[in-house]
C-alpha cells in the first residue's frame, strides 16, 4: 500500500496515520542530506564527516524529523504524549543491574529494603509510610554498594563497576530494538544487547530504585560546610504511583518525575546517586561522598586502595570531574567543584583534602580537554582560570616529566587518540606507572556516536553537533579507554577496583535525542565486551566481579517501538508503510 493511501484509509487510526505521514517526509530528509556526485551535502559544513549510509540514516532522521515537527514520531519525553518533549531531566523509574561471575541470590535470600518496614525506619530521612511493600523484589542502589563489599569480602579481587549513567529499562530496550531491528521483549531483562545476552558466566538480573535523600542543601564550597539541607521530601518508591517494574509502570503519572505532590519522593541526580553505589550511605543532590550531616564518607575504592593494596580505575567518557566518576574517590559539598574534584582524583591537595591529599587513583581515563573558564563561582575562590574540569597547572604537576606520579597522554592535533592512549597505557604497565588520558571535543565530551555507529548527531532540545574528521581521529572511544585502563590494571598483584561510567546516554537522554541514546548504549555495550573478554583472556572469572547498572533514570515513552525496528533494519518509510 502507498504510505499517502494508508493515511486517509479509515481502516487505520489517527495515531498510525500520522506516524507514517511523518515517515513518508523522512524518506526525503534522510535523502536531502546525502552527499551528491558533484561534492558534499550543501547541508554538511566542509570540515564534517559525511553521513554514515549511502541509503539515509533512518534513525537519524527519525529524530530531525520529530525535533522539528514537536511529533511524537518514535515516542515522547515527557508526560503529554501528544509533543515530543515535555520533560529533559530524571526521573524516579526503577532501573536495571545485570551482575556476572556472581548472583542477587543474597538480595533475594535478605529480602528487599522496601519490604521491611523495621530496616526503612533505621534510615534517616527515608518515606517508609509511602515506600513499604511487602512483595518488593526491587532494591536500592545502597546495594549495589553492598553487593561489591560481599564479593570482595568472597575473596574477589577484581570489581568491576560500569555505569550506564541514566539509562533506564525503556532505553536500554530502545536500544536493543534498533540493534535487532525488531521488538523481542516487552518484559524482564531483554534480549539483544550484549549485557542482556552474555551467557559466559554466571549471571542475573534485577531491579533498583534510585531516590535521593533530599533535593538540595546550603554549602559554603569554600569550607566544605553543609550549612542545612532541605526537610522535604524524603527518600522512597511508591509502588502504588510508580509500578511493580518498568514494564508495568503507572502511565502518566507524574509521580516518576516529581510532579504528584501527595507522594514527593526525591528524584536523584549523578552525584548522590554515585554516592550510593561506591559509598552505600543516601545523601542529597549534589553531594559527592559527603553525608547530610556534613560528614566525608570513604568510597569502596579509597578503603580497598588503602587495606588491601588494589589498584584504582576511573574511566569515563564525559569530563573526568563529573558527578559518576568523582563519586568513585573524591569528597566535595559540591559536584560543581570540578577542579577540586579532579585534584582528589590525581592525588593533589583539595577543598576538601587541603592538608593530607588523597592518594590519587592509579588509571584516570576521559574527557574534558579544552574546555576553558575565566571564572566559575560555583567552583568557590580558589578556581584558577583554564580548564574548568582539570587544571593545565594540576596537569602539569602530576606529569613524570615534572617529577609527577602519571605518565600524562593528551588529546594532541594530528595524532591518533587511539594509538597516542594505547602506547602511553602499554608504557605505564610497562613501567609500572600511573595513566591520566584527557580527551574530549567542545562541550567536554568524547563525539557522540549516534545509533548506526557514525558521528553526526541530529537535533533534539539544543542545536546538532557536528565534528570534524580531526574530532573523530585525535580521540580514543569508551572501548579503548577501557582497554587502556584494564592493559594498567592487570599489573596489580593485589587486584583492582575499576568504574567506567557511559556518561553520555545521560547527556542524550537530557537532550531527548534517542540516536544519541541508542549510539551511547551501543558505546557502553561496547566497553562491556571489551571487558567480558579481558576476563575470559586472563582466565580471572574466579575472582572478577562485573556489575553493569544505572544511576538513574529519565522519562522515554516509546508510543511506536515499530519505528525503531524499522530504523535498525534499514528500511526506508515506504517499505515500513506497506507492511
Amino acid at each position: 500500500m502507498d504510505p499517502r493511501q494508508a493515511i486517509s484509509d479509515r481502516r487505520f487510526g489517527p495515531t498510525l496515520s500520522l506516524l507514517l505521514a511523518s515517515l513518508v517526509s523522512l524518506t526525503a530528509v534522510a535523502s536531502a542530506e546525502q552527499p551528491t556526485s558533484g561534492g558534499p551535502a550543501t547541508s554538511q559544513p566542509a570540515n564534517s564527516l559525511p553521513p554514515a549510509t549511502d541509503q539515509g540514516d533512518v534513525m537519524r532522521a527519525l529524530q530531525q524529523r520529530t525535533a522539528e515537527t514537536q511529533f511524537p514520531v518514535y515516542g515522547h519525553w515527557g508526560l503529554d504524549a501528544t509533543k515530543y518533549s515535555s520533560w529533559n531531566e530524571h526521573s524516579n523509574r526503577l532501573v536495571p543491574i545485570y551482575t556476572f561471575g556472581l548472583t542477587l541470590s543474597d538480595w533475594r535470600g535478605r529480602g528487599s529494603l522496601y519490604a521491611d518496614a523495621q530496616r526503612l525506619k533505621t534510615w534517616e530521612r527515608s518515606s517508609v509510610t509511602s515506600s513499604i511493600n511487602p512483595t518488593a523484589m526491587y532494591f536500592d542502589e545502597t546495594d549495589v554498594y553492598q553487593l561489591q563489599r560481599a564479593a570482595i569480602d568472597a575473596g574477589y579481587s577484581n570489581i568491576i563497576l560500569l555505569v550506564f549513567d541514566g539509562m533506564d529499562w525503556q532505553t536500554s530496550r530502545a536500544a536493543a530494538i534498533y540493534k535487532t531491528g525488531r521488538i523481542a521483549y516487552q518484559s524482564g531483562r531483554g534480549t539483544g544487547l550484549a549485557f542482556q545476552d552474555d551467557r559466559r558466566t554466571l549471571t542475573d538480573f534485577g531491579l533498583i530504585s534510585t531516590s535521593a535523600a533530599a533535593d538540595e542543601a546550603t554549602i559554603d564550597v569554600d569550607a566544605q560546610r553543609v550549612l542545612s539541607v532541605s526537610e522535604q521530601p524524603s527518600f522512597g518508591y511508591d509502588v502504588r504511583l510508580g509500578g511493580r517494574t518498568p514494564w508495568n509502570e503507572r502511565k502518566g503519572s507524574g509521580y516518576l518525575i516529581g510532579e504528584d505532590l501527595s507522594r514527593p519522593h526525591t528524584i536523584t541526580d549523578s552525584a548522590a546517586s554515585g554516592t550510593s553505589l561506591c559509598s552505600g550511605i543516601k545523601t542529597y543532590n549534589g553531594s559527592i561522598n559527603v553525608a547530610p550531616d556534613g560528614s566525608q564518607v570513604v568510597p569502596l575504592a579509597r578503603e580497598l586502595q588503602r587495606d588491601q593494596d588494589f589498584m584504582i580505575g576511573v574511566v569515563t567518557n564525559v569530563p573526568v570531574s563529573h558527578a559518576s566518576p568523582a563519586a568513585a574517590y573524591a569528597n566535595n559539598v559540591s559536584r560543581k567543584d570540578y577542579q577540586d574534584l579532579a585534584r582528589d582524583l590525581i592525588g593533589l591537595p583539595s577543598a576538601a583534602h587541603r592538608k593530607d591529599p588523597l592518594p590519587g587513583v592509579d588509571v584516570l581515563l576521559g574527557a574534558g580537554w579544552g574546555e576553558h573558564k575565566d571564572e566559575d563561582a560555583l567552583q568557590g575562590t580558589n578556581f584558577a582560570k583554564g580548564n574548568r574540569y582539570l587544571h593545565e597547572e594540576d596537569l602539569r604537576t602530576v606529569d613524570l616529566r615534572n617529577g609527577g606520579r602519571y605518565r600524562v597522554v593528551e588529546r594532541a592535533a594530528g595524532k591518533s587518540g587511539r594509538k597516542s592512549l594505547r602506547r602511553a597505557a602499554q608504557a605505564a604497565a610497562d613501567n609500572q606507572e600511573r595513566l591520566l588520558g584527557f580527551f574530549g571535543t567542545r562541550g567536554g565530551h568524547l563525539p557522540y556516536a549516534t545509533a548506526d555507529g557514525g558521528y553526526n548527531p541530529a537535533a533534539d532540545v539544543r542545536d546538532a553537533e557536528i565534528y570534524s574528521a580531526a574530532d573523530i581521529d585525535e580521540n580514543p572511544t569508551l572501548a579503548e579507554m577501557t582497554e587502556a585502563a584494564l592493559l594498567v590494571l592487570e599489573q596489580s598483584i593485589d587486584g583492582f577496583w575499576l568504574m567506567i561510567e557511559v556518561g553520555d546516554v545521560d547527556w542524550a537522554n537530557h537532550a531527548n535525542n534517542l540516536d544519541n541514546s541508542i549510539g551511547a548504549v551501543l558505546s557502553g555495550e561496547a566497553a562491556f565486551v571489551k571487558v567480558m573478554d579481558w576476563v575470559d583472556e586472563n582466565n580471572a572469572w574466579d575472582h572478577t566481579a562485573v556489575i553493569v547498572t544505572a544511576d538513574h533514570g529519565h522519562y522515554l515513552v516509546l508510543d511506536h517501538p515499530e519505528a525503531i525496528a524499522a530504523a535498525g533494519r534499514g528500511e526506508t518509510a515506504k517499505e515500513l508503510a506497506e507492511k
